[in-house]
C-alpha cells in the first residue's frame, strides 16, 4: 500500500496530489483564474472533439498507482512528480461521490495485507494492498425483493460535492484511500492549470455495484421488466449526479466522462435490444443534460461494443474511449467505418506499449496517428497505463506523439492516404 496514497479509482485513474494542493481550496463562488496554457489545452481538446485540427493532437490518460511509482523510479524523478504536469497532458478526470448511500466505510476486517470494507453501495469489497484490483465478495442487495426496495440518497446532497469522506469508486480501486477531499476542492485546485472533466456511471456500471455482476446478467434473463424498472430508478439517480456536479462546479467543468462497460472482449454483455430499451435512455438523458450546459461527453466503455456504436453516435456522444485493441478494435478501421461522426479516444495497446520492439512500437504509434487527421482523436491508452509499461517506454511514446503529432501531420512513410 502506497504511503502517499493519491486519488485512485477502479478505472485506473489518478488525480494529482500536487495539483490538488497547488491552489487555495474552498467555495466555488469565486472561480480561480485560468492560465493561458490551460485555455490552450481546452481549445485543443474541444477542437479535436469537434473534428477540427488544433495545434497538436491532444494527449491524456489514466494511470495505475504502481505504474506511477515505476515511472518515477525508471526516469529518476523526484517522489511526487506529477505526470500530468511533466508531459503537459491536456485534461484530467475527477469523481464525485456516487455511492447510493452516503456514509463512511464500515471496516469488516483489516490486516497489514488487506482490508475488507462495506461501502455506501452496501457491497463488501476486499482490497489486498499488493493486488492491482479489489474483489467484490458480497452484495447485500442480492434478491429481487431487496432490489425493488432499494432506496437512493439524494443525488443533490451537498456532501457528495462539498464534503470530504469515503466513497467506493474513489477509495477502493487501484489503491485504498479514505477521507477523500471534497470534490469541489479537487476541481477548483485543478481548474487553473488543466481542463477538468467530471464523471458519472451509466445504469449498468452503477447497477452491478449494487446487485453484483452475476445478478445483473441473470436477472436480465429471469426478470427483465423488474430489473428494467430498477434500472430506470438507477438512471434517475445518475442524471441527478450529473446535474449535481455541473451545479456544484459552477462553470469549472470542461467535460464529462460516462463510465459504462457493457461489452466483453468478444462482444456485448447482453443483447443490444435490452441495452437499447433500458440502458440507452439513461445515457441519452445524461448526454442531454451535459450538452444543454455546453459540456462535451466522452463515453468510456471497455470491450467490443461495435454492435451499439451507431447508437452512441445517434446519442451525440462526442468521443469514445478506450477502444480496446485487445478486443479487436483499431482506430484506423473505425475511422474508415464511421468517418468523423465520433471522436476516437484511445486504442494504444498497453501490451504492445510494454513489450513491442522499439522500432515496431514507433510504427504502431505513427500508424495510429493517421486517425487524428482532420481532428477527432485524443491519444490515450486502450484502457489505462499499468506497471507492465516501463517509464522509459512510456516516455518514448510520449515523445513520439509530441514530435509527430503537430498539425499539419507529417507521418512520412507511415501516412495512410485514404484516411483524411
Amino acid at each position: 500500500m502506497a504511503s502517499d496514497n493519491p486519488f485512485f479509482t477502479d478505472e485506473g485513474m489518478f488525480i494529482s496530489k500536487s495539483l490538488r494542493s497547488k491552489h487555495k481550496q474552498g467555495s466555488t463562488d469565486i472561480i480561480p483564474e485560468r492560465t493561458e496554457k490551460a485555455k490552450q489545452k481546452l481549445e485543443r481538446v474541444n477542437k479535436a472533439l469537434r473534428h477540427e485540427e488544433p495545434d497538436r493532437v491532444p494527449v491524456s490518460d489514466f494511470f495505475w498507482g504502481q505504474f506511477l511509482q515505476r515511472w518515477r523510479e525508471d526516469l529518476g524523478l523526484p517522489e511526487g512528480t506529477d505526470i500530468y504536469e511533466y508531459y503537459d497532458l491536456d485534461f484530467i478526470v475527477t469523481l464525485p461521490n456516487m455511492d447510493p448511500h452516503i456514509k463512511d466505510f464500515e471496516i469488516l476486517k483489516q490486516t497489514d495485507d488487506e482490508v475488507l470494507v462495506k461501502t455506501g453501495y452496501e457491497a463488501h469489497v476486499r482490497k489486498k494492498f499488493t493486488y492491482p484490483m479489489p474483489a467484490f465478495v458480497h452484495f447485500d442487495t442480492n434478491t429481487i425483493e431487496k432490489m425493488e426496495a432499494f432506496e437512493f440518497d439524494d443525488p443533490f446532497d451537498d456532501r457528495r460535492y462539498y464534503s470530504g469522506g469515503d466513497n467506493q469508486i474513489g477509495g477502493v480501486g487501484d489503491g485504498f484511500a479514505r477521507d477523500l477531499p471534497p470534490w469541489v476542492d479537487q476541481v477548483k485546485a485543478l481548474y487553473p492549470d488543466i481542463p477538468v472533466y467530471g464523471s458519472v456511471c451509466e445504469a449498468q456500471e452503477q447497477g452491478w455495484r449494487i446487485i453484483g455482476s452475476e445478478n445483473m446478467l441473470l436477472w436480465i434473463g429471469l426478470y427483465p421488466e423488474k430489473l428494467g424498472k430498477f434500472l430506470r430508478r438507477v438512471g434517475d439517480f445518475l442524471v441527478g449526479i450529473t446535474e449535481g456536479q455541473i451545479k456544484a462546479a459552477n462553470g469549472m467543468l470542461d467535460g464529462m466522462v460516462i463510465w459504462g462497460d457493457v461489452a466483453y472482449k468478444n462482444g456485448m454483455m447482453f443483447s443490444p435490444e435490452y441495452w437499447r430499451k433500458y440502458f440507452k435512455p439513461v445515457v441519452a438523458d445524461i448526454v442531454d443534460v451535459c450538452h444543454s450546459n455546453n459540456i462535451p461527453v466522452i463515453y468510456h466503455g471497455c470491450g467490443d461494443s461495435r454492435e451499439i456504436f451507431s447508437d452512441m453516435i445517434d446519442l451525440g456522444i462526442d468521443g469514445y474511449n478506450p477502444l480496446e485493441a485487445k478486443s479487436g478494435l483499431d482506430v484506423i478501421e473505425l475511422r474508415r467505418e464511421y468517418d468523423h461522426k465520433i471522436a476516437l479516444c484511445g486504442n494504444m495497446d498497453v501490451m504492445e506499449w510494454a513489450d513491442l520492439p522499439m522500432d515496431q512500437l514507433k510504427n504502431t504509434v505513427l500508424r495510429k496517428l493517421n486517425a487524428a487527421k482532420g481532428g477527432g482523436m485524443i491519444f490515450m491508452s486502450d484502457h489505462s497505463v499499468p506497471n507492465s509499461v516501463s517509464g522509459e517506454r512510456f516516455d518514448y511514446v510520449m515523445k513520439l506523439v509530441r514530435e509527430y503529432g503537430n498539425y499539419p501531420l507529417d507521418l512520412g512513410e507511415h501516412d495512410i492516404p485514404d484516411i483524411k
